[in-house]
């Protein structure tokens, strides 16, 4: 093991081990301790502003017909991952599926007959330890870029993202403190785009380099390695954020998931979820406001229509100013793509639209 991290997170398996191997010694039923993912224990905490998983949990004992693999799964994985923290090396959660794979004995039982058995013991693993799973040395392909007045080390390399292209650096999935360093910060703001095209509009215009800020895009809905370090920025740099989304139900959503975490993975908010992050636009109300053509706009379907209807009654789109953005949604039965900006001039984005936004402090929190 070579840094803090991974001694951390190591100690967190051995300490786990350690309890089974006692409970054994003591000659009882092994078991762990599974914090359970569902929705009925999933809450949002008005005060921290983030979705939280509560404290039920189930027990996964080992004498037990129906647990016992499951219970073999998650050690066979928690060793893995010891494993590759031990030689501290990194590897991506379908390696370890094939690395976890073999057939017991004489048997033809499979410890893992699939990727979809043991992608959920990698998270049963995360929560029943505290631990993400980039914690474990896991990680995911690279999706998403960065570029702005930011230098970044990545795993000892130093990188100026202020010239990186029109591609920018890519935003690996690992992004702890230990592999990803800020060495040099000079920027106001951080402007997360939801999609590669507007983001490329806006590298290509140098609207990072005119308005000093770092710009971001995750392709569609953010992966964990841009929410990690979106998080990071925020609180090591103290740097606002800003969402710039499609002005969907699922735009509105992605932009929720930045700021509050997800419902689904709700035991990562406390180290992804950002609550001061201020969603800038596509607004409902922009369509008259800067007198964008009826041929822009899509119709909402029946699914934008249910999904809308569904974030409406969320704890956090209670605000007024959300509440009013979304009936206007439905009123108007249309939604817009970020696209679609691009109808009052290639450019309009970069020099009118978000300027003037940001200047006039027109987003909604």
């Amino acid at each position: 093991m070579s840094n803090e991290r991974e001694i951390s997170t190591s100690a967190k398996i051995k300490h786990l081990a350690k309890k089974i191997v006692d409970e054994i010694k003591k000659h009882e039923n092994p078991s762990l301790n599974i914090p359970v993912r569902s929705l009925s224990n999933v809450h949002f905490n008005e005060t921290k502003s983030i979705i939280e998983l509560g404290k039920a949990v189930q027990k996964r004992n080992f004498f037990n017909v129906s647990q016992a693999k499951k219970f073999m799964q998650t050690l066979l994985i928690a060793s893995a991952c010891q494993e590759l923290l031990k030689e501290g090396k990194t590897t991506s959660i379908r390696d370890l599926y094939y690395m976890t794979k073999h057939t017991l004995g004489n048997t033809k039982q499979n410890t893992f007959d699939d990727q979809t058995e043991s992608d959920p013991i990698i998270e049963d693993l995360e929560v029943a330890i505290d631990a993400l799973r980039e914690e474990l040395n896991l990680f995911a392909s690279n999706r998403g870029a960065l570029v702005g007045n930011i230098k970044i080390e990545d795993s000892g390399d130093l990188i100026n993202c202020a010239k990186m292209g029109s591609g920018g650096w890519s935003v690996p999935s690992i992004v702890e403190k230990d592999v990803v360093k800020f060495k040099e910060v000079k920027a106001n703001f951080i402007l997360m785009v939801e999609k590669d095209a507007v983001w490329r509009r806006l590298n290509e215009d140098k609207f990072w380099k005119k308005h000093k800020c770092i710009l971001v895009h995750g392709q569609g809905m953010a992966p964990r390695g841009v929410r990690r370090l979106l998080y990071r920025l925020v609180h090591e740099k103290k740097l606002p954020l800003y969402v710039f989304v499609d002005n969907d139900p699922w735009g509105f959503y992605i932009y929720s998931v930045i700021k509050q975490g997800s419902i689904n993975l709700a035991y990562e908010s406390q180290r992804m979820a950002v609550p001061s992050a201020r969603f800038l636009g596509l607004s409902s109300f922009d369509r008259e406001k800067y007198k964008l053509p009826d041929n822009v706009t899509i119709k909402l379907n029946d699914q934008d229509k249910s999904r809308a209807k569904q974030i409406l009654q969320y704890p956090w789109f209670q605000k007024k100013g959300w509440q009013k953005e979304i009936k206007e949604m439905l009123k108007s039965g249309v939604k817009l793509e970020l696209e679609a900006l691009s109808a009052k001039g290639i450019s309009f984005v970069t020099e009118k639209y978000l300027p003037e936004k940001i200047k006039k402090n027109q987003y909604l929190d």
